[in-house]
């Protein structure tokens, strides 16, 4: 037997309640802060309750300021490669275990496969197709070409985005011309290269480390 609760001489069960919750028995003071503009509703004991379909999102990718409608389970993975057709940041695992898919959110590593879009509201994304400056390669970039530090080259956008996150937050310290092997391999853990070129990506982070530690 359901367990019954009484609202304003109402008698709902907590299957109403429960099915409600996710879509409204919140919905009338939060969920319209939260999604926006468009939605159904489903009909309940209670009456109707508002299910948010879509919402309006703002945010900054590779400089550029857009605004974009997205539904609240889309992820920002998908966002990326379907709407933007920013198809660089891979989509391999899709359940955050390869790091294929990472981008910078205001300057950090992330998962984009595990971030849902509408997180990114009001933030700044960085992908791979943004760290060249014009036709000059980003120092990673770089170093990744001349130390030959792909192999299928599928994984390389997320190792790429780590590595610049990962130097960028090192770039003023003294020990940057002088990494650590064991520092860079814990920075990287959270990206797998299936062809195993590991030994090469690792110099390539040595080499841009210096050499944006010389800048």
């Amino acid at each position: 037997m359901g367990t019954q609760h009484k609202k304003e001489g109402k008698a709902y069960t907590r299957r109403d309640f429960l099915k409600g919750f996710g879509g409204g028995a919140i919905g009338a003071a939060v969920v319209p802060k939260i999604l926006a503009q468009e939605s159904a509703s489903v009909e309940t004991k209670m009456g109707k309750i508002p299910v948010y379909t879509k919402k309006q999102i703002t945010f900054t990718v590779n400089g550029e300021k857009l605004t974009l409608v997205v539904r609240p389970e889309e992820t920002l993975l998908d966002v990326l490669r379907e709407n933007l057709n920013l198809t660089g940041t891979k989509k391999i695992c899709d359940q955050g275990e390869c790091g294929g898919c990472t981008v910078l959110i205001d300057g950090d590593p992330v998962y984009s496969c595990l971030c849902l879009a509408i997180r990114v509201d009001g933030k700044s994304v960085q992908t791979i197709e943004g760290l060249a400056d014009g036709k000059d390669l980003h120092p990673v970039q770089k170093a990744f070409i001349d130390n030959d530090a792909y192999q299928c080259g599928f994984c390389s956008p997320g190792f790429i985005m780590s590595i610049v996150a990962f130097l960028e937050e090192r770039k003023n310290s003294p020990s940057m011309k002088d990494m650590e092997l064991d520092e860079v391999k814990k920075a990287l853990s959270g990206n797998i290269c299936r062809c195993g070129n590991y030994a090469h990506i690792y110099r390539a982070v040595t080499e841009a480390a210096q050499k944006m530690g010389r800048s």
